[in-house]
């Protein structure tokens, strides 16, 4: 595994920053949606889309594309902001979220939006859906790789846990799961709505291996995901510890932000400190 160049880190930190600034923009002028579990995971989806995943955004149904499932689908808000600042769609059109006829739609909606994978947002589907697509590109005899990214508040949902059994008795190495373990779900802490605990130990036990990581270091993703490349003959989990609401102090680790949106009032200050962050 090599070590990521400086100025590639740099170059992610900033587009990070873009994208924080972009899911608190869209959830003011939409007055609703999910930005605590959107910001947690602003690392994870900007690593990928702008180092790891083989795209054509010019060519979005390219054959031979890395797909990535959205399997918590609530966060919409970031794969949203991804696709438009990777070039799927103008950024522009990121203020119409959640609009009467907009093609961003609450939750992500295949065949509406370039660049969307699958309609996500029952929680649970993801992993099975990337499962497929795993298993049709060796059908297909293609190297793509599939990435699905799952909540930790869904690993509480039962068909995860069959497509991580499938996975692994399939040995899909094409496929790649990372969980974004925030410790918080719409009801609480996830130890106490129901304990879904030891993670790391419970999906080596399905068969699959296993990272953690810093999942808001990019070093440390970076450095994951080129070892999940690695991993063969097994599907492959990084487990990203995050913080939900990362990146505004008010949101930070607090519940109440897991589904409403800020007030402008709060959306400025929101952006104001995205703008003077590190």
């Amino acid at each position: 595994m090599t070590e990521p160049q400086e100025e590639l880190i740099r170059e992610l930190e900033a587009k990070a920053k873009t994208i924080r600034k972009d899911i608190i923009k869209m959830l003011a002028e939409a007055g609703s949606g999910h930005p605590g579990g959107s910001l947690s995971s602003v690392e994870i989806v900007t690593a990928l889309y702008f180092n790891v995943l083989r795209l054509k955004p010019e060519e979005p149904l390219w054959q031979d594309r890395d797909r990535f499932i959205l399997s918590k689908g609530h966060a919409a808000p970031v794969l949203y902001a991804a696709l438009a600042e990777r070039g799927f769609f103008p950024v522009d059109e990121l203020l119409t979220l959640r609009k009467l006829g907009s093609r961003l739609q609450g939750h992500p909606a295949w065949g509406m939006l370039p660049g969307v994978e699958a309609s996500t947002g029952s929680l649970g589907q993801g992993l099975s859906i990337g499962l497929g697509m795993a298993l049709a590109g060796r059908l297909d005899q293609r190297d793509y790789r599939v990435y699905v990214l799952l909540g930790d508040g869904e690993s509480q949902e039962g068909q995860v846990w069959e497509a991580a059994m499938a996975a692994a008795h399939y040995r899909a190495g094409n496929l790649t799961a990372i969980l974004d373990y925030n410790g918080l779900q719409i009801d609480g802490p996830i130890e106490k709505v129901m304990s879904p605990l030891p993670l790391p130990d419970k999906w080596r036990a399905f068969g699959w291996e296993v990272r953690e990581v810093d999942g808001h270091n990019f070093r440390d993703l970076l450095t994951a995901f080129d070892w999940a490349k690695g991993v063969k003959d097994k599907p492959s989990m990084i487990i990203a510890h995050t913080i939900k609401g990362k990146g505004v102090s008010f949101m930070e680790g607090m519940v109440d932000w897991h589904g409403k949106a800020p007030n402008q009032k709060l959306a400025d200050q929101a952006l104001e400190e995205i703008g003077a962050g590190s």
